[in-house]
Parts: structure tokens; sequence; C-alpha cells
């Protein structure tokens, strides 16, 4: 991926401005953020190595009307607490440049977490879901293009309660997070 975001960079929220700033779902991902827990001491530690590391960089395009945003982020902002990589927030509607560049299916979903080097230079990008959850959106896109369509809203609310019960009751979901993290992070 030749995609740069050096403009970017230190222009963002911390996420603590973000939250501190919510308008909207404030509650709830509070909630989700202080249940987050480590299931797994190995990803806690190798989240913790990566404080070695001074050449990586997080920006995550979302915005607080999102539910995507409230449920997953607050996993995202855990996991990368005592990573040492520097993490800012960009609000999707003030930033249509760098949504236009990580659409899913083609479309704009939010959070995407996007993982740069110190220069800006992308490496990886994680979101808008867990790829079980996404790909319960994947086939309803793929099986119902026409947005148009007389029962395309009724279709689209079947497939959300689906997706609900892909993430799951209670916290587990946000393991799966971690792992799609770090196995992301790993890559590069």
């Amino acid at each position: 991926m030749s995609t740069n975001l050096s403009a970017k960079l230190r222009t963002g929220l911390k996420p603590q401005q973000f939250i501190d700033g919510m308008t909207k779902n404030q509650e709830k991902f509070v909630e989700w953020y202080d249940a987050f827990a480590w299931e797994n001491e190995d990803d806690k530690e190798f989240f913790d190595s990566l404080n070695n590391r001074d050449d990586l960089r997080c920006l995550i395009l979302m915005a607080d009307w999102c539910g995507d945003v409230v449920r997953n982020v607050p996993a995202v902002f855990r996991a990368l607490e005592n990573s040492g990589i520097p993490v800012e927030v960009l609000i999707k509607e003030e930033h249509p440049d760098v949504m236009a560049q990580f659409l899913t299916g083609g479309g704009e979903a939010i959070p995407i977490v996007i993982f740069t080097d110190f220069s800006g230079h992308v490496l990886g990008h994680w979101g808008p879901r867990p790829a079980n959850v996404q790909a319960v959106m994947n086939q309803f896109k793929k099986e119902n293009p026409d947005r148009q369509a007389p029962d395309y809203n009724e279709k689209i609310q079947v497939a959300r309660q689906e997706m609900g019960r892909q993430y799951g009751e209670g916290t587990g979901y946000q393991t799966v997070i971690v792992k799609e993290l770090r196995d992301l992070l790993s890559s590069f």
C-alpha cells in the first residue's frame, strides 16, 4: 500500500480527548472500555513488547454516533494503551479524504484503525468490525446490491441482528479484536 498520511500525523485527538468530547454514546463507550480484560497473557505481553518499537503510529478514523465505534474502539484503545504506539483519532466527517482511501466493500464504514510508520506510510489497517461480524455484512451486500429495493431495509435489519449475534454477549469479541490487531501488527 503506497498511501501516505504524514500530513495527518499529530493532527488528531488523543483517545481521552475523544472520550471527553463525545456528545453521543459516551456512557456505553466507557462501559465497554471499563469491561476490557486481557483474556490471554501472551497477547498482553505482545502489546507490551511494542514499546521497543518507535516506528509505529496509529490513526483511528471514527465518530461517536457509530455503533461499531462504540463497541470496537474501546478494545482497540485498551490493547494499544501500553504499546507505546501514539494513537490519534480522526473524526470521519472532518477527514473525508482519509475515508475515501479506506472504503469497505466500496462504502464508508468506521472505525478504521490505520497503522503507519513514523513518516506516515500506511503499513496496514483493521476495521470496521471483527472478521466474523464483517462477513455477515459482506454477504448481505453481495446478496442485496440494490439499496432501492423495496425489501432492502427489512433485509438489512435481519443482517444487523445477525451481526449482533456474531458479536455475542459480553466482551468475548474484544479478544477477537485483540487477536486480529496482533496478527496485523505482527505482519510489519
